[in-house]
């Protein structure tokens, strides 16, 4: 019961801390948006518009949006209110953004453009030679069906990701990762405070052993990384379908690298003496091993050498695992190789983190 109250003290302690909350809650999820937004998100292209919209009112890969003169139209192109703006009043202006999005949206507009620059063309043609008017003559060309031409598109060799793989699927498992370890070394400031304070002496010299004392402080740590864990699968899924594979291979994943990240907290919390050590090396260790783990580039881009080293890293265990749940429809068996390493991990990093701060408590 005392390992539970502790425990529960710890993530008490991080659920009231409003700038952690933000961390917590907030951030991941929205770095997931802007990811899955910048890669390959399902969001339609915003087209501002001045004049007639024509073609691509009825192109469903687009949304258009009236603008009542071109420089409203170029201040919200400016603004990025609006990934591009076309004007139609005389000769037909594209204004677009300088950026990867910009020069997407260009190709949209300029092929819807040019669909309706051939059915023009067809209609001037057939009132011409039929002695028709020329609205006649439109609805004429657009009675008539030509048969489609079918494509067939082939992979040669293993895709890289499979059909239906999203920005959003890519973000969430990498926000989890790096936010589940990053949090639990930047919340282990609350054990330094604890000591600093005199409250974990105090405890001692109560009838709590310190092995209670050591197993609640790491069953908060714990704790606090699930909680992160979840709010990123649940959120992600709930908000951007994301897709996490097997439930049981990814609630095994989540739960394994949970104990790595609290034992790191612990060990962290455990040989830091101030609270803004622990805030320096958590994030330091934090962003540095999941840039070497491969939460900031995918690991399929990773050279040989530097897989190597992504390898040596929890981190790299964990994101190839989740890869192998949601590129490689992998299954809880898949990924029974990543759970042993992170277990290693885990072990390791508890016990150290167990010594020493046993040691803090007990001299």
């Amino acid at each position: 019961m005392k390992v539970l109250s502790i425990a529960w003290i710890n993530v008490h302690r991080a659920l009231r801390d409003r700038t952690g909350l933000f961390f917590l809650v907030a951030l991941p999820l929205l770095l997931v948006f802007i990811i899955g937004a910048a890669f390959g998100g399902s969001m339609k292209p915003v087209v501002g518009v001045v004049g007639d919209a024509g073609a691509l009112r009825s192109d469903a890969s687009v949304q258009v949006r009236d603008f009542a003169d071109e420089p409203a139209l170029r201040a919200a192109v400016e603004h990025g209110e609006i990934s591009a703006g076309l004007v139609r009043a005389g000769t037909p202006v594209l204004l677009t953004r300088s950026d990867r999005s910009g020069q997407q949206v260009r190709m949209l507009v300029t092929s819807a453009l040019t669909r309706e620059a051939n059915r023009l063309s067809a209609g001037e043609f057939v009132a011409s030679h039929a002695g028709i008017d020329r609205d006649t003559a439109l609805s004429v060309v657009d009675s008539m069906r030509v048969e489609p031409v079918e494509v067939r598109a082939t992979t040669t060799g293993e895709a890289l990701f499979p059909e239906g793989f999203s920005g959003f699927d890519l973000g969430a498992s990498n926000q989890l990762i790096v936010f589940t370890f990053l949090n639990a070394l930047t919340t282990a400031a609350a054990l330094v405070e604890t000591r600093s304070f005199g409250v974990t002496r105090r405890m001692f010299a109560t009838p709590t052993p310190a092995r209670v004392i050591v197993a609640g402080e790491a069953l908060g740590r714990i704790a606090i990384a699930l909680l992160q864990g979840l709010i990123v699968v649940a959120g992600s899924a709930l908000l951007f379908g994301v897709r996490w594979g097997d439930p049981l291979g990814a609630a095994a994943l989540l739960v394994a690298f949970a104990l790595v990240s609290g034992g790191a907290g612990l060990l962290l919390g455990a040989l830091c003496r101030t609270q803004q050590q622990t805030g320096g090396f958590g994030i330091l260790l934090g962003l540095g091993l999941a840039a070497f783990g491969g939460c900031m580039v995918p690991l399929e881009f990773f050279s040989p050498a530097l897989r190597t080293v992504a390898f040596a890293t929890p981190h790299g265990w964990a994101n190839d695992g989740f890869a192998a749940l949601t590129r490689r429809g992998g299954d809880l068996l898949s990924v029974a190789p990543h759970l042993g390493v992170l277990l290693g991990f885990a072990a390791v990093l508890f016990s150290l983190g167990a010594w020493r701060l046993r040691l803090a408590v007990t001299r």
